[in-house]
């Protein structure tokens, strides 16, 4: 019991209406990580941002190295060592990285002037400690997303924090840059601190954590040892049921070529690009970050001028320098930042699912509000949208049904083609299931899919054929059965495939 650094005893917190958190228990050793999992709305933030003084609890009894402890604001929660670092990265863009990592805790000289020479001395020997380079006086908003989570540890380490909380890191990160982070946490485990990871990605929980805790509707269902439990049993345990056949059925039924492109090329980040989606067609489109995926969505929906190269859509030749020429070729773009880029977070569900087809439903320059309640309702029965009412502001919905609502707005719209970039990104397993099945049914019934995706299980379940990037350029095709994920990274490292 020496060991143990925190225990959450019975914790439970009420929302008007909700209870968030139903007498759930959490414990934490030296040293370790330890993975917190569930579905959206489970009640895993809500624990977290107790431990990190957001929220009081409305019973229960935090017990901190051994000792009861109240922590009544973000200020206690650093001063006694614990240190969050959530998706949305908590740094000042414009100050350097030394002065972020050293806010409001400058070293000072004998005048009170700020000593750059030992704040970047400090800085310095931190970042060495984690195995990071990086110009010290470099503002931050230049810096990579995954030099920036680098930047969030090291101020976690200045702190003196031994127990640090990561918010779906992968969320932001991918490939090389996730590796790195995977690299890193070992090196904080030497150091004795204890790291809470919250993933949605399962197999990050197999590849890094100890221990696992399951939350379910804010209730905990168990705590046990990675080791001892496989993917199916934790799934069953975060939902409540199996999903055995969570990769819906592939289709059989390939129709007409619905987008073409040929030699398209655009800002030295594609090069010479070739690339067929038919009706009733998933093409999964591979690479690391950085190979030119979401560049060329971008281009095919107008937001990136194309230098050369053709783009058809049905047959007919088409030029698309803005996303509106591209909703007029019907075609639809899911964003990989679906709050930042598809959806106004203000907005209810029904005017963010209505907005794409708006003109539809205009008379003289006024909405018909009761025809697109009908119509907003029907897609929400249609998708299994859980919401409130349509009213509901969808900053307020899950990153499920978030995710719904930007299907929704384009399947409203009636596209031919739809741009699925990292559809289920920051989402449960419950809900990407439900996201599969609801792609494959739109391909079945005639919709020409392209799904960007850094998920490689995700690429190959879904996917009837698979294309690869590398540096922005096609390295590869492969079919989407018998494809495995080693072909597909040899492809999008510049690899070759050999015949055996």
């Amino acid at each position: 019991m020496s060991d143990v650094v925190l225990e959450m005893r019975n914790i439970t917190k009420i929302f008007p209406g909700v209870k968030a958190l139903d007498n759930v228990s959490f414990a934490c050793v030296r040293g370790e990580v330890h993975a917190l999992v569930g579905e959206n709305g489970a009640g895993k933030s809500t624990l977290m941002k107790i431990l990190a003084g957001v929220y009081q609890p409305d019973a229960g009894q935090i017990i901190l190295r051994g000792r009861p402890t109240r922590i009544s604001s973000p200020y206690d929660a650093q001063r006694l060592g614990i240190a969050i670092i959530y998706q949305e990265l908590n740094l000042l863009p414009e100050l350097t990285v030394a002065e972020n990592m050293f806010l409001g805790r400058e070293p000072r000289g004998p005048l009170g002037f700020v000593d750059s020479r030992k704040l970047c001395e400090q800085a310095q020997a931190l970042l060495k400690q984690l195995g990071v380079e990086l110009n010290l006086r470099t503002p931050v908003r230049r810096l990579s997303v995954a030099q920036q989570q680098m930047v969030e540890i090291a101020k976690a380490l200045s702190l003196n924090a031994d127990l640090i909380i990561m918010d779906e890191p992968s969320a932001t990160l991918g490939g090389c840059d996730l590796e790195h982070l995977f690299q890193i946490i070992p090196v904080l485990q030497t150091r004795g601190v204890t790291v809470i990871y919250i993933s949605h990605r399962l197999e990050e929980v197999f590849q890094i954590a100890q221990r696992v805790t399951v939350l379910k509707d804010g209730q905990l269902v168990s705590t046990c040892r990675v080791e001892d439990i496989d993917k199916a049993t934790l799934i069953r345990m975060m939902v409540g049921r199996a999903l055995s056949d969570a990769f819906p059925k592939k289709s059989s039924r390939i129709g007409e070529e619905i987008l073409v492109i040929q030699g398209l090329t655009c800002g030295g980040v594609l090069k010479d690009i070739d690339i067929k989606v038919h009706r009733g067609e998933i093409v999964g489109l591979a690479g690391l970050v950085g190979s030119g995926r979401t560049e060329l969505a971008h281009a095919i929906f107008g937001l990136r001028a194309i230098d050369a190269g053709e783009i058809y859509i049905k047959g007919k030749r088409v030029q698309i320098t803005r996303p509106s020429e591209a909703m007029a070729h019907s075609i639809g773009f899911l964003t990989e930042d679906r709050k930042a880029e598809g959806l106004v977070l203000g907005l209810s569900l029904r005017h963010n699912a209505a907005l794409p087809s708006l003109n539809r439903r205009q008379r003289l320059g006024f909405v018909d509000e009761a025809q697109e309640r009908r119509v907003v309702q029907d897609m929400v029965k249609r998708l299994d949208l859980r919401a409130p009412n349509i009213d509901q502001e969808v900053q307020y919905l899950s990153g499920g049904n978030q995710q719904k609502v930007v299907l929704a707005k384009w399947l409203i719209s009636g596209p031919d083609l739809l741009i699925f970039d990292e559809p289920t990104r920051g989402i449960d397993v419950g809900a990407k299931a439900e996201i599969w099945h609801l792609m494959r049914q739109l391909a079945d019934q005639g919709t020409a899919i392209l799904m960007i995706s850094s998920e490689l299980p995700e690429v190959i379940g879904m996917s009837d054929r698979i294309v690869v990037m590398h540096q922005g350029s096609i390295s590869g095709e492969l079919p989407g059965d018998g494809a495995t994920e080693e072909q597909i990274m040899t492809l999008a490292t510049g690899g070759v495939l050999t015949c055996t």
